[in-house]
């Protein structure tokens, strides 16, 4: 995946587990050139939403091994990485890396949807758990969208009735 590979180079550049963002954006845009400035910043954002970063005491770090990762001889991410992926994205693609066919996998989210009358992105997760994914933190994402929902429509998902409370 080129957006790991993207991530996990300035952490292999200078041989650290955290590094401030600006030094983070340094070896993207100044040393390997792949990105302006501004785009090493929306890598910065993508990489926190999809979770492969996290933000520590203003310092980012890896959640993921950099060392496991290999950078390839005259690699350039391509830059589709700094689009952020939806939920129902990223449940499609971690299905699809674990050998299911796309065309396959959308057939049967799409079916789960209708059945169950829930949001597409309800059903990729579902699905992905299905086939043995790990999806946890796309699963969180789902049901904080699917509170909120709630909340806008004037239910509550965490208390099942409370019009009794004195």
């Amino acid at each position: 995946m080129s957006l790991e590979v993207a991530v996990a180079a300035p952490f292999k550049a200078r041989a650290q587990d955290r590094l401030g963002q600006g030094e983070f954006v340094v070896v993207l845009s100044l040393e390997r050139e792949w990105f302006s400035p501004d785009q090493a910043k929306r890598l910065v954002d993508v990489a926190l939403g999809r979770g492969l970063l996290a933000s520590e005491d203003g310092d980012l770090v890896p959640q993921f091994d950099p060392a496991e990762v290999t950078v390839p001889e005259g690699f350039t991410p391509d830059e589709s990485v700094l689009r952020e992926q939806s939920t129902f994205e990223s449940a499609l693609d971690a299905v699809v890396a674990a050998g299911v066919e796309k065309q396959r996998a959308v057939a049967a989210i799409n079916e789960r949807q209708r059945a169950l009358a829930v949001t597409i992105e309800a059903a990729a997760v579902l699905y992905a758990r299905e086939q043995g994914v790990a999806v946890d933190r796309l699963a969180v994402d789902v049901r904080e969208e699917l509170a909120a929902e709630a909340g806008d429509a004037g239910g509550d998902l965490t208390d099942a009735d409370d019009s009794g409370a004195a």
